[in-house]
C-alpha cells in the first residue's frame, strides 16, 4: 500500500485547513503565525492536488 495520500484525502485535508483558517480569522485577535502556517500548508496541498490531477 502506498503512503501517498489519495486525491480524496488531500481534498478533505484542504477543506479542514480552510475551516481552521476561517475560524481563526473570525477570532477577535487571530494568531497570524498560525494562519500563515495553515495558509502555506493549504497552498502546498493545492499544488500537490493539481500535480496529481494533471498526471
Amino acid at each position: 500500500m502506498s503512503s501517498k495520500p489519495t486525491l480524496d484525502q488531500m481534498k478533505r485535508r484542504h477543506a479542514e485547513l480552510e475551516a481552521k483558517i476561517s475560524a481563526e480569522e473570525a477570532r477577535p485577535a487571530p494568531d497570524e503565525a498560525l494562519l500563515a502556517k495553515w495558509k502555506k500548508q493549504k497552498l502546498s496541498l493545492k499544488d500537490s492536488m493539481l500535480e496529481r490531477h494533471a498526471a
